[in-house]
């Protein structure tokens, strides 16, 4: 699948889980250099330090599984499966697929940063949220969700091209 220039991404549609949400924020780092997380339940956001969705690279989008008590948008981000399909919008008007290949869970201790982060050759894309169990004493959950997709094809302003 060939890649597509950079342009930010503007619509996320995850269908098997009833996600379609527009307006993704841009996400950078903290000052303890962990990904900033998203102002509210029902925001995405887009780790702007990784390539835009469709880009060669693995773009990173995140979102909460809830947040002060209300259900975020990746609420049902652990139920993916292999095969779901997920299209990402973006700025110059052209759309990136992409289907699931892998669903994990990790703790937030030994998150797998190079499998989410690290070079890959072709256009993936890595959704990631909280998950597992919530330690109220901590007031956050004990590990991550994370969801890997491949760019299985994309729509150009002009009309689709694969």
């Amino acid at each position: 699948m060939a890649a597509l220039d950079a342009s930010r991404p503007t619509r996320l549609t995850i269908p098997a889980i009833g996600v379609d949400t527009a307006g993704i924020a841009e996400l950078g780092l903290r000052a303890d250099h962990t990904v900033e997380v998203p102002a509210d339940a029902e925001t995405v956001g887009w780790y702007t330090h990784s390539p835009t969705p469709g880009e060669n690279g693995p773009a990173l989008l995140a979102a909460h599984v809830d947040w002060q008590g209300r259900r975020g948008v990746f609420h049902g981000l652990r139920e993916l499966a292999p095969g779901d399909q997920v299209t990402v919008e973006r700025a110059d008007g052209s759309a990136a697929s992409f289907t699931v290949h892998r669903v994990e869970q990790h703790p937030k201790d030994r998150f797998p940063t190079q499998a989410v982060y690290g070079h890959v050759e072709r256009p993936e894309l890595r959704l990631v949220t909280c998950g597992g169990h919530f330690d109220r004493d901590a007031g956050s959950y004990r590990d991550n969700i994370v969801v890997y997709a491949r760019m299985s094809g994309s729509r150009h302003p002009d009309g689709p091209s694969g």
